[in-house]
């Protein structure tokens, strides 16, 4: 099976290869710029983006939206995340969680895949947010963020080890057993 990954992003690409390609699906990355409406909830962005997209493209695809949302920060960046990312950075998110004690968080990721039919897959990690960043791997606040039950940050993991735990892995899995409970191979 084929299907299309819409993003720019190298590293949620080789997330969802690694997670997907045992399972005989050959994700295929595409770059198309698409409005991300500014909205409450990361499925609000990802529908929009994905009902705009699917007139464009005539083949199975998927897009995916993560945030990182910190409760000391009433669920910031939230929605915002690849914004804040690119303003503010690691850096910025510890100088405001600077003296904060509640550092608690969760990553949430929402996918999108068409194929005729919108149908929506989600996973949360829970954790906190460390003081200092660690680790090389991985992208965005993945320095920062240590998952709970873990001593390692997402940054400090591999990509294999990271899929069995991340937000993005867990919204992959929900993606991966429905893929294989509906399609129909030709």
């Amino acid at each position: 099976m084929r299907v299309l990954f819409i993003t720019s992003n190298k590293g949620k690409v080789k997330e969802a290869k690694t997670y997907l390609s045992p399972l005989g699906v050959k994700v295929l990355q595409r770059q198309i710029d698409y409005p991300e409406i500014q909205a409450n909830t990361l499925e609000e962005v990802v529908g929009f983006g994905v009902m705009w997209l699917k007139d464009y493209l005539d083949e199975p695809f998927f897009i995916d939206d993560s945030g990182l949302f910190i409760e000391a920060l009433n669920g910031f960046p939230g929605v915002y995340s690849a914004y804040i990312y690119k303003t503010l950075g690691n850096e910025g998110i510890l100088k405001l969680m600077n003296e904060v004690k509640n550092r608690r968080a969760y990553f949430k990721s929402v996918i999108g895949y068409y194929d005729g039919r919108i149908h929506i897959f989600t996973g949360i990690t829970r954790g906190h947010i460390i003081n200092e960043k660690r680790g090389k791997y991985g992208f965005g606040f993945d320095p920062i963020f240590l998952p709970e039950n873990s001593k390692k940050t997402f940054a400090e993991m591999q990509t294999e080890e990271k899929n069995r735990i991340s937000h993005r892995g867990r919204a992959l899995a929900e993606f991966a057993r429905w893929l294989k409970e509906n399609f129909k191979k030709e």
